[in-house]
């Protein structure tokens, strides 16, 4: 993973070689530009997501996150910079939330099996694999609008997993969830990187929480404010100086964010 800070003049000694928008990811970006009305959406991201590896982007509403998520899977066109995506990349996406009318039957097995384009979405065998995976057997036969939060979240994780992605995207998946439920989730998710093995790129607008297992932390206001692994970062002198001493928790890396930039 890679990242760099905002300058667009200083780009010299931020410079990546082109091999590094090879192979080497699943997706990534370099120099990226987008603006809207003459104001910088996002300026001189450069973010890359291995294989294997827990990435991590955290910034307030507005900082950019969702624009440089989409510009990452290819969904939307900078002004400037490159974007790389390996060829046949399959992505798993796991959405905020979504909305089903609660006039609308359908239980939680045929919500898995929506996508009739994957084979495995069609496979009962490999929902109901997966269903006991994610210890939610028991919700297949349930309305779908039935279940609570934390249930939800589960199913939505599995159905993405039932793409066999090698880039699983998880946009803000603990939103709405207790602490509680955000530990659980947490696990759930490192296993899922330990078990598949895919890339996993997450998001998230909590600056205060991020997960300890976490392989890399971006935050991200417009431009990389800074990044690394959160026990690193919490240790590194220009961290310190920024954001003060904070001890990274054993399942939570706590990660305070003043946002009192000028741009």
């Amino acid at each position: 993973m890679f990242a760099s800070n905002p300058s667009r003049e200083n780009t010299e000694s931020n410079n990546i070689s082109e091999d590094m928008l090879s192979e080497s990811f699943l997706t990534s970006c370099k120099n990226v530009y987008l603006s809207r009305a003459g104001i910088n959406i996002i300026e001189n991201i450069n973010i890359g997501v291995s294989a294997g590896e827990i990435v991590t982007i955290v910034g307030p509403n507005g900082s950019g996150k969702t624009t440089t998520l989409k510009i990452l899977l290819g969904l939307q066109k900078p002004d400037s910079g490159t974007i790389h995506k390996k060829n046949g990349l399959v992505i798993g996406y796991m959405p905020q939330k979504i909305t089903i009318d609660k006039t609308l039957p359908i239980t939680v097995r045929r919500f898995l099996r929506l996508n009739s384009l994957s084979r495995n979405l069609r496979d009962l065998n490999a929902i109901n694999k997966i269903a006991h995976e994610f210890a939610i057997t028991k919700l297949l036969g349930k309305q779908i609008h039935e279940i609570s939060g934390g249930e939800m979240q589960r199913v939505m994780l599995a159905r993405a997993l039932l793409m066999k992605p090698q880039l699983l995207v998880l946009d803000e998946p603990t939103q709405g969830l207790d602490v509680q439920g955000q530990e659980e989730f947490y696990r759930i998710i490192e296993s899922v990187k330990k078990k598949y093995g895919c890339g996993i790129l997450m998001v998230s607008h909590d600056l205060h929480v991020v997960m300890a297992k976490t392989d890399r932390v971006i935050c991200l206001n417009r431009h990389i404010c800074c990044h690394g692994h959160p026990e690193d970062i919490s240790k590194h002198p220009e961290y310190l100086s920024l954001f003060g001493k904070k001890e990274v928790g054993e399942q939570f890396a706590i990660y305070p964010h003043k946002h009192d930039h000028s741009h």
